[in-house]
């Protein structure tokens, strides 16, 4: 699994600190505000500052990381300033203040992952094929403390979440320092302009695709443990259900390589999106049956385990040598950031009035146009 060329467990370590906030921040931070009076609008707009600085953001670190900048020192700034900025949580509970709190927080995170992505791939070089294996422990962080924090914040105030999330914040800073830098893998010939790369319908497709699915999930990371709160669900429950789904999405990275093989990128691309439509209309009108909920939290096994690696699969191989970083940040921004925001600010508005049914259908509205777009265009 390693060489000794390969830092495995260092790469390793990055992506369980770094997903392990995740686990942390997005089933339960919402919790947190909703604990000091925010209304669902207001949450909505907090949160979806993380979407908000992941479209902006990556882009800028990816075009400074292409340009010659190393990659590993924008990724180890952007950790510190992301954990100081966080750190004001413990101070601000107003929301002007917080939403300051959380856009400087957010943009300096959206630095880490395209950039560290960049990076893996080019330590694996030949054997990307292994990258769900690095990638895979990330899930396991965030299934340690999806699950622990839920246990924690049934014995302890909600604000505990701030400690568990600036321990984890420092974590990710610690590896930071740990993990090399390596060259770029540049291929061979002439580097085609990003321009270019974007003018072909297959990436323009995939990136819109990707821009749905992350849209698709907006409610789902903001409201879903809101969701499960109000019919009833302790936050263990809430916790066990969030972990499910990435347990799941564990089993899916170890066998993306032979899922790959055997079916191929498209494929797999489309079967998650079809998941996805599912897994939404499940969650939204069947949250009374908790049998209901676990068949659809095992489809997050593909509605992002499958989608995902595919997904930057896809973007490594169109995206070469120089134009490597700013692929992976556009990944981000246009799924993660531009898709994530709609979702987000879409779901704080219509949650009150239109209820958690019809606001998971929106959600699989969304994923039904990703589907479309997908079948109709991208290509391996």
């Amino acid at each position: 699994m390693s060489s000794p060329s390969l830092p495995y467990w260092r790469l390793s370590g990055y992506y369980f600190f770094y997903f392990a906030f995740v686990g942390a921040f997005s089933p339960y931070f919402g919790l947190y505000l909703q604990s000091i009076q925010f209304s669902a609008w207001d949450i909505g707009l907090l949160m979806s500052q993380m979407q908000l600085m992941r479209l902006i953001g990556p882009y800028l670190w990816g075009w400074l990381a292409d340009g010659g900048y190393r990659r590993i020192s924008i990724v180890r700034l952007s950790s510190c300033i992301s954990l100081v900025g966080f750190l004001a949580f413990f101070w601000f509970d107003r929301l002007g203040s917080m939403l300051v709190a959380m856009a400087v927080m957010a943009f300096f995170w959206s630095a880490s992952l395209p950039l560290m992505e960049t990076l893996t791939f080019d330590h694996l070089r030949e054997r990307s094929a292994q990258y769900s294996r690095i990638r895979l422990w990330g899930s396991v962080g965030f299934i340690l403390t999806v699950s622990g924090t839920g246990w924690l914040l049934d014995h302890v105030q909600v604000s505990g979440v701030l400690w568990v999330c600036a321990l984890i914040l420092g974590g990710i800073l610690l590896f930071a320092l740990l993990v090399p830098e390596t060259s770029l893998q540049t291929g061979s010939g002439a580097q085609e302009p990003v321009a270019r790369i974007l003018a072909q319908p297959r990436v323009r497709a995939l990136l819109a695709a990707c821009f749905c699915m992350s849209a698709a999930h907006g409610a789902y990371y903001i409201f879903y443990s809101i969701h499960l709160a109000a019919h009833g669900y302790s936050k263990v429950e809430v916790g066990v259900l969030w972990s499910l789904g990435v347990v799941a999405e564990i089993l899916i990275f170890l066998l993306m390589p032979r899922l790959t093989r055997r079916f191929g990128l498209r494929n797999l691309l489309v079967f998650s999106f079809v998941a996805a439509i599912l897994r939404f209309l499940g969650t939204g009108w069947g949250v009374s049956s908790l049998m209901i909920l676990l068949l659809a939290q095992v489809l997050h096994a593909f509605t992002f385990g499958s989608y995902h690696a595919s997904a930057i699969a896809a973007i490594n191989r169109w995206f070469p040598g120089r134009t490597q970083a700013r692929g992976q940040a556009l990944y981000s921004s246009m799924s993660f950031g531009a898709g994530g925001l709609l979702g987000g600010l879409l779901s704080g508005w219509v949650w009150d009035d239109l209820g958690a049914g019809w606001t998971y259908t929106l959600s699989a509205m969304f994923a039904l146009m990703g589907l479309l777009l997908v079948q109709r265009w991208v290509r391996e």
